[in-house]
């Protein structure tokens, strides 16, 4: 094998590894970057950008429903699941495309295939053993299924979700987290009846109960079945789709079952065990600068335990590599990261719940408040429901704002920036929100924990 010298090796070429090597670059470092798939990982060709592709195609089409209340007349004649699946993967291509021309405007050095790490300093790639001072591990996740359930015929993960050239009428999906009740969404938007199967109390587990209970509301009234507290204990497959049984001793048919109980890390036969990298459930454990237990190995992204997305993927790639040339960069700690999740009402969330607030500061020191959208004009217009939930510490800054409406996606921009600076209501409730915005409701949200509400009440 031909030995290659870099002062950085990247094992992974999705959104953390890509990262990774563009800041290296810009750092003046040499780059090695490994990927044996797609560049651009599971975010660009099996995750975020394809799924919201699709989604895209769900709110189409449930315009076309709330076109009689506007007094536009429209009719909804088909969807066509190819001509959608042409769109989804036209995205992809062009951001695919895009990729590899940054990567190659940047002067990373890309190798296609399978990378093993040798030892600290080296990894193997086909004939090729890259060797640097540091080493970055970057390989990303796949998606987990149940021990016992396996992913064949009509039981499927998003994996093979978004590669359907059909539309299920019947949909039965496992999870109530952010995949399942995208998932469940869109296939409603398009027409098919969908029940989601939730081990835990509420759907959206991971968000503020008030957020849960919110979408629980929506969707009922979306026609979206779902069962709480619910244990899936077998699936049968036949000529007429699948037939889920659970634990209350029901069983669902559908044409398909989703899986979407999680992702887990891709680090098994990677040579990292054996060059003495230590590990947790498959996860590897990394200390406050993301170095592993050996010395100049690095671990980012979806391998190392916590939030599982692409923008804190991209802040870990940065982080690690301004780390290395010696720099003092700053990370986001993962409750202060912002998440959305792009079903409809969606739901987006930055910072502690209420729950987490009083546990950590104590009840008497936390002060909540929801601002219901039905006050802010711009989401009238919209048509949609929901509400702004900020919580403060008295006296003191924003700890966590939560949000669940049409596009409030779009909002969480400013909320994480209040959040992470440590913003006081008092701060934020004197600056001018645009009107007729959705924004405004973050901006009233701030005046009513100020204590000058102008259009709450």
């Amino acid at each position: 094998m031909a030995e290659q010298n870099f002062d950085l090796v990247v094992l992974g070429g999705g959104s953390a590894g890509y990262a990774a090597a563009i800041r290296a670059t810009q750092l003046g470092m040499q780059v090695a970057l490994v990927e044996k798939d797609k560049l651009g990982g599971t975010c660009l060709h099996r995750g975020c950008v394809p799924t919201k592709a699709m989604l895209h195609a769900a709110e189409v089409a449930e315009a076309v429903e709330d076109g009689a209340r506007v007094g536009v007349s429209l009719t909804l004649n088909s969807v066509d699941a190819e001509q959608l699946g042409a769109f989804r993967d036209g995205i992809v291509s062009s951001k695919f495309k895009g990729l590899q021309g940054l990567l190659k405007a940047k002067k990373v050095n890309v190798f296609a295939g399978e990378g093993k790490l040798l030892a600290a300093n080296k990894v193997a790639v086909g004939d090729d053993v890259l060797v640097a001072k540091n080493v970055v591990l970057a390989t990303g996740s796949y998606s987990r299924s149940i021990p016992g359930l396996d992913i064949t015929g009509n039981v499927i993960t998003s994996d093979q979700a978004l590669q359907m050239t059909w539309i299920p009428k019947r949909a039965v999906v496992l999870g109530g987290g952010v995949i399942g009740l995208e998932f469940a969404s869109l296939w409603r938007s398009l027409g098919a009846e969908v029940t989601i199967i939730e081990g835990l109390p509420h759907l959206a587990p991971a968000e503020d109960e008030a957020i849960s209970k919110s979408l629980e509301r929506a969707f009922k009234k979306r026609g979206i079945n779902f069962q709480v507290s619910t244990k899936f204990e077998s699936v049968t497959q036949d000529e007429y789709g699948v037939h889920v049984k659970t634990d209350k001793g029901e069983t669902i048919d559908g044409d398909v079952l989703m899986v979407a109980v999680g992702r887990g890390p891709v680090t098994q036969n990677m040579g990292f065990e054996e060059v003495g990298i230590a590990m947790d459930r498959g996860f590897v454990t990394v200390n406050e600068r993301l170095e592993t237990s050996v010395p100049g190995v690095y671990a980012i992204g979806d391998i190392v335990p916590g939030l599982q997305l692409a923008h804190r993927s991209y802040q870990h790639g940065v982080f690690v590599a301004e780390q290395i040339a010696g720099m003092e960069p700053v990370m986001v700690d993962d409750v202060n990261i912002p998440k959305v999740t792009y079903c409809e009402p969606q739901m987006a969330s930055v910072g502690l719940s209420e729950a987490k607030a009083k546990e950590i500061h104590g009840a008497d020191n936390v002060t909540a408040y929801e601002y219901n959208l039905a006050g802010n004009a711009k989401s009238s217009i919209l048509g949609t429901a929901g509400f702004v939930k900020a919580i403060r510490l008295n006296d003191g800054p924003v700890l966590g704002i939560h949000m669940i409406g049409a596009r409030v996606g779009e909002l969480v921009g400013q909320a994480q920036l209040i959040v992470n600076w440590e913003a006081f209501p008092e701060d934020v409730a004197q600056l001018i929100h645009a009107h007729p915005t959705q924004n405004e409701t973050i901006g009233e949200t701030m005046m009513a924990l100020a204590g000058r509400p102008l259009h709450a009440m």
